[in-house]
């Protein structure tokens, strides 16, 4: 147990320290911490290495920088290097060492170059990326022996600094300081670098700020906009329809029995309570989207106090993984709540499930893919020491958060509304029309909220699956709202024409009906994949399985918007319908 305490708090103050970012403050010919991460094709982020896995230069002693959680889930693995980029103190044409490259590695730089491969650097913190080499294409000259490939040997730091502080740094691989690495021969090559700093107005506070420009570009800014726009125009137009459903078909007959024959959904006020099947299940999709929902505002929230800043990922990663553990309570009590208001029994399954739905998913499908990346040797793979924790934290922290919601929540249960109202033998749902079942609900229930944000979910899957911020949480959870409002009118209008048809089953109809734009956002990454570079098995399968998780647990989200909101609905026109 000491063990497991001294590896999480470990974790847990690293982690705190990289969200809080302190600053540092530097006197002239301070040494600035300096770590080299990794190498990768440009176009497979998913694919990166260590950085001595090619023969750069490299200290006598290579020793790995002490990460936190959110750094290794991330892939990051920083270590020492022999570059000295001292605070104020500019270099020219200083070498870094000499190296001897024999065929084997002349042929690992080469398909390094064929790949488009770069190297990352942090410096002070700062992410600074740059390419290790360039390809010419002779093709057109008379003599030509096909592309010459040609290794950067020279890289020219650019760093801006404000006061005591480092503000921006940019790496720039010299095109003119090139060996050619066309031929499997041996060559002997020097590295060398060069630094010159400028002031610039810039404040400290502000210098993650350059990070996500790209999603402040006027032509990002006019897709959000017109996002909004299309978006507004939808909800409008469906609060519209709503307020004419209330108008002509409910308040005025809400109560009237002179006129129940003339609404459909009157007849069935003693079945639409009915405890729907699976009822474990349910609750269990529900308690878990409740958890994701929560989630999800709790990551916006911090992003919005400049906890979270948008390219750290490895914090990102962190705070993902401690606020679901930590939130794994709302789970277990929304689930056995929901499952109370139906049925007595059940309850056990339903927590069960409710701590599986999700979580297990995730752990297999995360699990299979780090068998995956120790097989080809990526920085993706997580060490035995992670899992370690990871598995220790999900058992002895969220299983026991997880039963204690459940507790409460039965404690605290509400009375069985399906009891009293409900009769004992179930109505007979007349057969429905081809386009009042559920496939062509599911069709319209996700369509409409998809084609509304499709321009901002490309830019999310460009964010994850590139190198560059095209949008910002700020505007992600904008969008977000945007989409539970039109799922949840959505939902409210198709429950509407169920019941008008006197289909009591609604229950599990809504959670299809919100949870089908998950199934249009899996369909966009595919399109998504064979569009742009990225290609291999272990690039394909870390795209497909993340990209299924992360639309998964839309499903749930979004399921539980659609079931909550349908549940007030009809709550609320059958609340002064009398029992027959």
């Amino acid at each position: 147990m000491g063990i497991l305490n001294l590896l999480f708090l470990s974790n847990f103050s690293l982690f705190l320290c990289g969200l809080l970012h302190a600053s540092y403050a530097y006197n002239v010919g301070d040494r600035v911490p300096l770590f080299v991460n990794k190498i990768g094709p440009l176009h497979n982020p998913s694919e990166t290495y260590r950085y001595y896995e090619l023969l750069f230069c490299h200290p006598d002693q290579v020793f790995e920088k002490k990460e936190n959680l959110g750094e290794v889930l991330n892939g990051d693995r920083l270590e020492n290097a022999l570059y000295e980029l001292e605070f104020l103190v500019n270099k020219t044409q200083t070498v870094l060492c000499h190296q001897k490259l024999d065929r084997e590695n002349v042929a690992k730089f080469r398909d390094a170059i064929v790949s488009d491969s770069y190297y990352q650097i942090y410096y002070d913190d700062l992410p600074l990326w740059a390419f290790i080499g360039k390809i010419e294409n002779e093709s057109w000259t008379p003599n030509s022996k096909g592309p010459k490939y040609f290794l950067f040997t020279h890289v020219q730091f650019n760093a801006l600094y404000n006061g005591n502080h480092v503000i921006e740094i940019h790496a720039f691989s010299e095109p003119n300081h090139f060996v050619d690495v066309s031929e499997d021969v041996e060559i002997n090559v020097q590295f060398t670098y060069s630094v010159f700093w400028n002031e610039i107005s810039t404040p400290y506070k502000n210098r993650m700020d350059r990070y996500s420009g790209t999603a402040l570009l006027p032509v990002f800014q006019q897709i959000h906009l017109f996002t909004y726009v299309n978006s507004f125009g939808l909800v409008i137009l469906l609060m519209g329809l709503l307020a004419v459903l209330y108008k002509r078909h409910l308040k005025g007959s809400i109560g009237d029995e002179e006129e129940d024959k003339a609404d459909g959904w009157k007849h069935i006020h003693g079945d639409v309570f009915r405890c729907p099947t699976n009822l474990p299940l349910l609750s269990a999709v529900v308690g878990s989207g409740t958890q994701l929902l929560f989630l999800v505002f709790i990551l916006s929230g911090l992003a919005f106090l400049g906890i979270l800043y948008p390219y750290n990922r490895a914090a990102l990663s962190s705070l993902i993984f401690i606020s679901y553990i930590l939130s794994s309570a709302l789970a277990g009590y929304n689930s056995i709540s929901l499952c109370n208001q139906y049925s007595e029994t059940g309850q056990e399954q339903s927590v069960l499930l409710a701590g599986i739905i999700f979580s297990v998913p995730v752990l297999v499908t995360t699990f299979s893919l780090n068998i995956l990346a120790a097989y080809f040797g990526v920085t993706a793979a997580l060490p035995l020491g992670t899992i370690f924790v990871i598995f220790l934290v999900c058992t002895l922290v969220a299983v026991p958060l997880h039963i204690l919601g459940a507790v409460v929540g039965n404690r605290y249960k509400t009375e069985i509304q399906s009891s009293s109202i409900t009769k004992k033998i179930p109505r007979e749902i007349p057969q429905l029309v081809w386009y009042r079942k559920t496939p062509v609900q599911m069709f319209l229930g996700g369509l409409l909220p998809f084609g509304a944000i499709i321009m901002e979910f490309h830019l999310l899957c460009s964010t994850i699956w590139g190198h560059k911020i095209y949008t910002v949480p700020s505007i992600l959870l904008v969008t977000f709202m945007i989409l539970a409002i039109l799922t949840a009118l959505l939902s409210v209008c198709l429950t509407y024409f169920q019941l008008a048809v006197e289909d009591h089953e609604w229950c599990w109809r809504s959670v299809l009906r919100g949870g089908s734009t998950a199934l249009f956002m899996f369909a966009y990454c595919i399109y998504f994949y064979f569009k742009s570079n990225m290609s291999g098995i272990l690039q394909t399968s870390f795209f497909f399985g993340y990209s299924a998780l992360m639309c998964y647990a839309f499903f749930l989200m979004l399921g539980t918007v659609s079931f909550r909101v349908s549940s007030l609905f009809v709550r609320r026109i059958y609340r002064v319908i009398k029992r027959e």
